[in-house]
């Protein structure tokens, strides 16, 4: 334990970052071994999109419940178990045999997940207003664990065959736990027991009936969600769509990854300087561009000249491919972290029920995506039907954005109305 509040902030903003990085790295462990399972069992496209995305659903579901515990209890201790629990999960991939063991040992893989409202909170709880957005962005940028699972899990592969690899996440994450115990302290607000949560249940939830919670999960649905069903989606993408290997295939997706990941630092700077509405419409204006050309598939047009026919191809070459998805990683990266410096500026007293219903909104995103990606696949037989299906999630979300302000504008006018009308009324009255 540290001498002075200083050194506390500093292991806890470290420490959660690190303990992040772990946790989402195993949380996405199923974009580079859900390969090999896919070759071994022959699965078909939905099948894959099922397994990839069933941590996704666990880590979703389990958002709002930590949210909600780690308010009363502190994100330290939280931290820890969770840790401990999902290195269990992780050894039993490494000796599972059928698809539904797979599926079963993946809904434990997903409670990893869940670390990030957990460790959302305890950074919050040491952090100053003014630096909420930039440390927010610091323990988000923990998302570059999906690059270390690209850059590491092939080695492992490659050396030792992908069953070894959970093994050693395991414990790894095991190292990790051991490590936050012995260098943090209890977070301010749950150092002593008077000074826990005594909000009753009922208490803690009544903020999910603002529509504006709703509408700043959708935002993350897309930023958040979307990065995560990419990550799970695109080494398969490059491998079948490409012919990749694995190895290339998970190089290039961390070209996406780790942009996306460590962006997210400077955006929550961005946040806190320039206003996290205002990073969050220029972030889907660039990702709406990006998208829209990455949705093209394919295409051989032949024009009927006077004496030949003329055959066109338009296929985008990898090498473009490749820069547009990790333009979109980045603006996903500065969209992630203005979300959540959006929520401590509505919500500063709530962060761990609303940033869980927000974060799980997000992550049913990462889950929902994925299993719609291989539906659209199979059902069209389009490959780049994952982006369009990204660029109508994007332009729903610029929608409700651009109505959902106009409206908090005009109802702020008219409070402001109401209110100097009563001033000036009380001002005449006592002038009488």
């Amino acid at each position: 334990m540290f001498a002075n509040e200083s050194q506390q902030q500093i292991s806890a903003l470290v420490m959660s970052t690190l303990a992040f990085v772990g946790c989402f790295a195993v949380w996405t462990l199923f974009s580079v071994i859900g390969i090999e399972i896919k070759s071994e069992l022959n699965l078909s496209e939905t099948e894959f999109g099922i397994l990839v995305a069933t941590p996704i659903l666990t880590g979703a579901l389990a958002r709002l419940p930590m949210g909600v515990l780690v308010e009363r209890v502190g994100g330290r201790r939280l931290m820890v178990l969770l840790m401990l629990l999902v290195s269990l999960p992780l050894y039993g991939l490494s000796i599972a045999q059928t698809y539904q063991q797979y599926l079963l040992v993946g809904l434990g893989l997903g409670l990893s997940g869940s670390s990030f409202i957990i460790g959302t909170h305890y950074v919050s709880a040491w952090s100053s207003s003014e630096n909420q957005g930039l440390n927010m962005g610091i323990f988000g940028s923990g998302n570059l664990g999906a690059s270390l699972t690209n850059l590491v899990a092939p080695l492992i592969i490659l050396a030792y065959g992908w069953r070894q690899a959970p093994v050693v996440y395991a414990f790894v994450l095991v190292l990790l736990a051991l490590m936050f115990w012995m260098m943090t302290s209890d977070d301010p607000n749950h150092e002593k027991p008077e000074q826990r949560s005594s909000y009753k249940l009922s208490e803690q939830l009544s903020v999910l009936w603002d529509l504006r919670v709703w509408r700043f999960g959708l935002y993350y649905f897309f930023v958040f969600g979307g990065y995560v069903a990419l990550t799970l989606w695109l080494p398969d993408y490059y491998v079948t769509h490409y012919g990749l290997d694995l190895t290339t295939a998970s190089f290039l997706t961390l070209l996406f990854t780790l942009p996306g990941a460590l962006t997210r630092i400077f955006g929550g700077w961005c946040a806190d300087r320039l206003g996290a509405r205002h990073v969050n419409w220029t972030v889907f204006w660039v990702c709406l561009v990006c998208l829209f050309f990455l949705s093209y598939p394919p295409t051989t047009m032949t024009i009927h000249g006077i004496e030949r026919d003329v055959t066109i191809n338009v296929e985008m070459p990898v090498w473009l491919f490749t820069v547009l998805v990790m333009i979109v990683g980045i603006a996903m990266g500065f969209g992630k972290a203005s979300v959540y410096r959006i929520i401590y500026d509505y919500y500063p007293e709530r962060i761990g029920v609303v940033g869980g219903m927000v974060g799980a909104l997000g992550a049913i995103g990462g889950f929902a995506l994925p299993v719609m990606f291989g539906l659209v696949a199979d059902v069209l037989g389009v490959r780049s039907s994952c982006f369009m299906l990204l660029y109508g999630l994007l332009a729903v979300c610029m929608m409700v954005m651009f109505y959902g302000v106009q409206f908090e504008e005009r109802r702020r006018r008219l409070r402001d109305a109401i209110q100097n009308n009563f001033l000036k009324e009380s001002t005449d009255f006592r002038d009488v």
